[in-house]
């Protein structure tokens, strides 16, 4: 009796699965757009989902197959998606006609991870609003001069710790790693760790066991993100409730502890203590700051509320996930570029060491004289950026233009989801020659000019851009700078060269690893 259940209950999601799959194809071919019909249930995913390929080049393969496309129609499982791969069109949808596409895809839905569902990433209209204005006085560049000196703390951390190691292969992922979850930890939480000397602190393994997934994990995460009525049903979630609770805790208590004891800091935990007071304000800061100028804006269209705890650890917990792999993922592969292309490092060593006798230390003031550090890191983001794609929700009726010559135009509905493509125009030769070359120049004072607007987007564009753009930037340049100044990145027997990249979920990583063997400098 039980296996006659089973079998009906499998033939009859099969039967649903393709089903759905059909009426996508008839949608996309009765509204004329171009898309590779891919597989039932997996749609253009089946290669990332089972880890053969990266998700990246699940989407470019789809992205290259129709060129002459101002759009095709993407199948991500069972959900339809218009991948836009004009720029023209993504600076209308993210900016021109923002109010037509205000949210991101729901990635997590809340009720099952209400830690991360809850976060600004994923907040909608209104309450997006007031969060991101509410939030926005904690970036401002006065905000960011005061966290410089705890990044270059850590930076020493971490120079100490290669010192002693010079005459070894250095796992380059594993240290940035830990140089993110300690600036992570300081910045944003006020909790002191060193975890190149203590390898397994709490702070640490908790991140660990948030990014590394087993087969199980991925599995509930296809669920939660692709199906999420059956994730319900079954009582999948993404992250263990021993990691969720941990952030949630640690939030809670050490506001208690400072509101107790009456302790300033100028960290992220701070900066929520006064955002739920409404004491979150932009005094005494340049009023042309970008950040200052767009919470302005955010105040004249909502309210900006009052906020509870639990809503305030989502923030922290979306700082910490883009923090500590986001922000190393860049760094690592910035390092790995270097290391297989000396002659650009030594450019960089050159300007680190001319900006070095100049200035007595690095500040937050004189940051932007590196103007070969930013090309570098400029590069690294287009060749390499862990954004993946800009995503957004149509929340009011938008008509596209045609795809193509002699094409009809197609209206999105409220819920249709698209995905400005990012990635793949950063590689697209027509856009950057050579793209595959690693080539910093492109970003130099000369030559930046020729970069097509909207054809370079890290960080996103728009609205709804990466508000911890400017923190994720210093982050890395910080680390970057005392790397350069105090060690040259050799290649070793196990450097990949060229950079392949490993099929994973969303994480940009070179196959085989980044591992390096560094230098002293004279």
């Amino acid at each position: 009796m039980i296996v006659e259940i089973l079998v009906f209950v499998l033939t009859t999601l099969v039967v649903y699965f393709i089903y759905i799959h059909k009426r996508i194809h008839k949608n996309f071919k009765e509204r004329d757009v171009r898309y590779n019909p891919g597989v039932p249930i997996f749609g253009n995913v089946l290669k990332s989902t089972f880890v053969i390929k990266h998700i990246v080049e699940d989407i470019d393969s789809i992205y290259k197959e129709f060129p002459n496309e101002k759009y095709v129609g993407y199948i991500e499982s069972t959900t339809p998606i218009i991948l836009i791969r004009d720029p023209e069109l993504i600076k209308h949808i993210t900016v021109k006609d923002f109010d037509h596409f205000v949210n991101h895809k729901m990635f997590v839905p809340e009720d099952i991870e209400p830690l991360f569902g809850d976060s600004l990433l994923l907040m909608k209209d209104d309450k997006w609003r007031s969060m991101r204005a509410t939030l926005s006085p904690a970036f401002t560049a006065s905000k960011m001069r005061q966290m410089l000196p705890f990044m270059t703390e850590i930076s020493d951390n971490i120079v100490q710790y290669l010192r002693d190691h010079i005459a070894e292969d250095i796992d380059v992922y594993d240290v940035i790693r830990r140089y993110t979850n300690d600036v992570i930890a300081s910045c944003a939480f006020g909790y002191q760790v060193n975890s190149l000397k203590d390898k397994d602190n709490e702070f640490y393994t908790m991140g660990q066991a948030l990014f590394n997934m087993n087969t199980w994990q991925r599995l509930k995460l296809f669920f939660v993100m692709h199906i999420p009525k059956v994730a319900r049903l079954l009582g999948f979630n993404v992250f263990s409730g021993k990691c969720s609770g941990f952030f949630e805790n640690l939030v809670k208590t050490t506001m208690e502890h400072r509101e107790k004891h009456n302790i300033e800091r100028p960290d992220m935990i701070q900066l929520l203590l006064e955002a739920s007071k409404g004491n979150l304000k932009t005094e005494n800061v340049d009023i042309k700051d970008d950040i200052v100028v767009e919470a302005e804006k955010l105040k004249q269209h909502t309210d900006v509320k009052q906020w509870s705890l639990k809503e305030l650890s989502g923030q922290v917990f979306l700082f910490f996930v883009a923090g500590f792999d986001t922000s190393a993922t860049a760094l690592v592969m910035c390092v790995h570029e270097l290391a297989i292309n000396p002659t650009i490092q030594e450019n960089l060593y050159e300007e680190i060491k001319e900006f070095e006798n100049k200035n007595s230390s690095l500040i937050f003031e004189n940051m932007n004289e590196l103007k070969y550090l930013d090309s570098v890191m400029n590069e690294t983001f287009r060749k390499w950026s862990p954004g993946l794609v800009i995503d957004r929700v149509c929340t009011k009726s938008y008509e596209l233009p045609p795809p193509h010559e002699g094409g009809k135009p197609y209206k999105l509905q409220p819920g249709d989801v698209v995905y400005n493509v990012m990635n793949s125009i950063h590689m697209d030769p027509k856009y950057y020659q050579d793209p595959e070359v690693f080539d910093p120049d492109r970003f130099s004072d000369e030559r930046k000019h020729e970069i097509t607007p909207f054809t370079f987007m890290p960080f996103g564009t728009g609205p709804r851009s990466c508000i911890g753009a400017r923190f994720a930037l210093m982050e890395l340049k910080v680390l970057l700078y005392y790397l350069i100044l105090n060690f040259k990145i050799l290649k070793c027997k196990k450097t990949v060269d060229p950079i392949i990249l490993k099929p994973e979920d969303f994480s940009i990583r070179a196959l085989g690893g980044t591992w390096v063997r560094l230098e002293k400098r004279s």
